[in-house]
């Protein structure tokens, strides 16, 4: 029984030992900082002189900031046109991918290059899609008769345009889960439900889709917090512009951040972002056993 019991200790220790450098690394970049930033967020900083503490001034002031309430708008905007568009498109493809087709495996490589690919590169790439004199996408537009808009430069449609952009860069990855769970799907519900005679659509929305809840689930909550994120092809494509029509929560906490040097303003923002995030993820898992079939 004593062997036993150092033999639990040693491994213990041993277990302590190689996960030390990742639980220092950890506390020294993520968890030191987070919670330095909550006790900024209680100060006035500039980073050149000392933190002045004033309570909740920032969130009060942060809730009566015109520009706050306009990125907040914005980052609602993009999440509620991003996340259903990429889980549709995604969804659609992961379907595309699951057929039983030649090349099939270097289809699903494509479809995913874009998730492994440069944000950076991504985003000067669709920048000069963009480019309303001689960007593919008003060159094809205009080849059908229709004048293609300056993009990035609309106040109306710069953000549909990162949209798509973020969409399009995304789809790769909830393809993947998507397929995973497709091909997790037992092949004898499909032949039982051909024996009765059902259709496709059939097929698909009383047999695909219930079963197919849980990834559906995953990809839904993970997509929302990554919509109130969203940070880099806004940087690149527009820097927010034009006339902050495009710019942001993250973004916003950036400028503030490192433009505006509102170190205590920042910080605020970043705790409010977190809130709204988990306070979103909690509501959706209490509905989700509402229409998730595990």
């Amino acid at each position: 029984m004593k062997y036993f019991t150092r033999l639990k200790y040693s491994d213990s220790f041993w277990a302590l030992l190689f996960l030390s450098p990742n639980l220092i690394l950890f506390l020294m970049f993520t968890l030191v900082p987070v919670l330095a930033s909550f006790g900024f967020s209680f100060t006035e900083w500039d980073l050149l002189r000392d933190p002045t503490w004033i309570g909740l001034g920032n969130f009060k002031e942060m809730f009566s900031d015109r520009i706050f309430r306009q990125v907040m708008g914005n980052t609602l905007y993009y999440s509620l046109v991003s996340v259903p568009l990429g889980v549709a498109f995604s969804l659609l493809l992961a379907i595309l991918v699951n057929q039983k087709l030649r090349g099939v495996k270097f289809y699903r490589a494509i479809y995913f290059l874009p998730v492994i690919s440069s944000t950076v590169a991504v985003a000067i790439v669709w920048q000069w899609i963009y480019n309303p004199e001689f960007g593919l996408l008003n060159y094809f537009l205009e080849f059908v008769g229709i004048k293609g808009p300056n993009w990035l430069g609309s106040t109306k449609w710069a953000m549909p345009a990162v949209i798509i952009a973020s969409t399009w860069k995304g789809l790769g990855y909830n393809m993947l889960l998507f397929l995973a769970g497709l091909q997790g799907i037992p092949e004898m519900y499909y032949e039982s439900a051909e024996i009765d005679g059902a259709t496709r659509m059939r097929k698909f929305f009383h047999i695909t889709l219930p079963l197919l809840s849980p990834t559906m689930f995953f990809v839904v909550v993970m997509s929302i917090i990554g919509s109130f994120q969203v940070f880099d092809l806004v940087f690149v494509m527009t820097e927010g512009g034009p006339g902050r029509a495009t710019s942001v929560l993250v973004h916003y906490l950036y400028q503030s951040a490192f433009e505006y040097f509102q170190m205590g303003y920042a910080s605020a923002i970043a705790w409010v972002l977190f809130f709204i995030v988990f306070g979103l993820t909690l509501i959706q898992l209490k509905w989700s056993k509402q229409w998730v079939q595990y």
